[in-house]
C-alpha cells in the first residue's frame, strides 16, 4: 500500500529508513528559508510538522514495530522533527524582524530638524518704497534730511505753531521721557522737527525731504502702527505758491503708483500750514470705479499738505514776507500697501517670513 507525502513524493508502506528521513530534512531546509513571509512559513510548516505531515504519519505507525526498533526510530523522527522546528523557528524570528522593520519604517517620525543655512537676504518692502521715494525726490532736485527721533516740546510741537494747549496735539499723542527739573523730551510724533531745524539753519532756498520713523500712542489695526515710518516735504523759497505744491504731489504720485494713479487736493487743516489740504489718490485697487478698499468712493488718503504758516516761519527766524513756502507728509508705509495691496499694514511688524519672502 502506498501512501502520499505530504511534501508531494510517493513514500513505501511503513517507517522510512535514515535516508529518506535526512532527504526530507534536506528538502525542507530549503521550503523554509525559501518563506518569504510569515503566511507562507505557517503554510511550510503545516505541511512539515503537522497533523497530517509525513513526520506525524510515521510517528503513528511506531506502534507496529517492536520494541527496538521503534526505540530507535522514534528516536530519528523525534530529533528531525527537533531539527525542522529550529529551522522554523529561526526563520520565522527572520520574518518578524523584516516585518518589524517594515512597520517602523512606516510608523517612522522625522524628529530631526534640518536648518538651511541663510540664504542672501533682501531689504524690507517699506525701506525699499523708502529708498524709491528718495530717489524719486533727489531727481526732482530735493535733498535727503534727517533729524533725531527724541525731540523736545519746542520741536516737536510749539515751534510748528503748537503751543502747550493747543487741541491738535491730542491727536499726537506720544511718549513722553521726564529729565527731572520739569524738563522732559519725547519721541517726535512727526518728522516735522526735521524742517525746523533746516530753517534754523538759515540756508534758503530749501528743497527738501524728510524720511524717518515716528512714535505715536495709536492702536494697532489694519491701517495704524504705533510705530511707523513717514516722509515730509519741505520747499521754502520766493514766490512758492499753491499751484507749485499741487504740481509736486502730482509728480511724486505718478512716479510711485504709475501715470494711470490720479492725485486730487481737498481742503483740510493743520496747525503748521494755511491754507493746508489733504491729498487723495485714486485707488489703486479698483482704479478710482469703487470698491471696499475705498470705501466706494474711488479715492484714497495718502497725506496731508499745504503752505507753510507764517507763524511757522517766524518761530525761526524767516521773514515770511519775503519767503514763502510748502509742506507736505505722508505715511510710508501706507505707500507700501497701496503700492502692493497689502490689506493689513500689521504684516510688516508681525515678523512672518512667508510674508517678508514674499516681498
Amino acid at each position: 500500500m502506498n501512501r502520499k507525502r505530504a511534501d508531494g513524493d510517493e513514500a513505501s508502506a511503513g517507517p522510512p529508513n535514515t535516508d529518506v528521513l535526512r532527504a526530507l530534512v534536506a528538502g525542507a531546509r530549503q521550503r523554509i528559508t525559501s518563506a518569504e513571509d510569515l503566511a507562507a512559513l505557517s503554510a511550510v510548516e503545516a505541511e512539515l510538522t503537522g497533523r497530517r505531515s509525513a513526520l506525524a504519519t510515521w510517528k503513528r505507525e511506531l506502534g507496529g514495530l517492536d520494541e527496538a526498533a521503534r526505540r530507535e526510530l522514534g528516536g530519528e523522527l523525534n530529533e528531525k522533527r527537533r531539527v525542522l522546528e529550529a529551522l522554523i523557528a529561526e526563520r520565522r524570528a527572520a520574518l518578524v524582524e523584516v516585518a518589524r522593520a517594515g512597520v517602523l519604517e512606516a510608523d517612522r517620525l522625522d524628529l530631526t530638524e534640518v536648518i538651511p543655512a541663510p540664504g542672501p537676504g533682501h531689504p524690507h518692502l517699506v525701506t525699499r518704497i523708502r529708498e524709491e521715494l528718495e530717489d524719486i525726490f533727489l531727481g526732482m532736485g530735493y535733498e535727503i534730511a534727517e533729524g533725531p527721533e527724541v525731540e523736545t516740546d519746542w520741536y516737536n510741537f510749539t515751534a510748528l505753531n503748537m503751543p502747550p494747549d493747543h487741541p491738535a496735539r491730542s491727536g499726537q499723542d506720544s511718549f513722553y521721557v521726564d529729565l527731572g527739573d520739569g524738563e522732559s523730551v519725547l519721541l517726535r510724533t512727526h518728522t516735522s522737527p526735521v524742517q525746523i531745524h533746516l530753517l534754523e539753519r538759515g540756508v534758503l532756498p530749501i528743497y527738501a525731504v524728510m524720511p524717518g520713523l515716528v512714535y505715536r500712542r495709536d492702536t494697532p489695526d489694519a491701517s495704524h502702527l504705533p510705530v511707523f515710518h513717514q516722509l515730509e516735504g519741505l520747499v521754502v523759497d520766493r514766490g512758492i505758491t499753491f499751484g507749485d505744491l499741487a504740481g509736486t504731489i502730482e509728480t511724486f504720485t505718478k512716479a510711485i503708483f504709475g501715470e494711470d494713479v490720479r492725485a486730487r487736493l481737498r481742503p483740510g487743516y493743520f496747525p503748521f500750514t494755511e491754507p493746508s489740504a489733504e491729498f487723495d489718490i485714486s485707488c489703486t485697487i479698483c482704479g478710482g470705479v469703487g470698491c471696499r478698499t475705498c470705501s466706494g468712493v474711488g479715492w484714497i488718503e495718502l497725506g496731508g499738505c499745504g503752505l507753510v504758516h507764517p507763524a511757522v516761519l517766524e518761530s525761526t527766524g524767516v521773514d515770511p514776507e519775503v519767503w514763502s513756502g510748502f509742506a507736505f507728509g505722508f505715511g510710508i508705509d501706507r505707500v507700501a500697501i497701496m503700492r502692493h495691496g497689502i490689506e493689513d499694514m500689521r504684516a510688516f511688524i508681525e515678523n512672518d517670513v512667508r510674508f517678508l519672502a514674499g516681498c
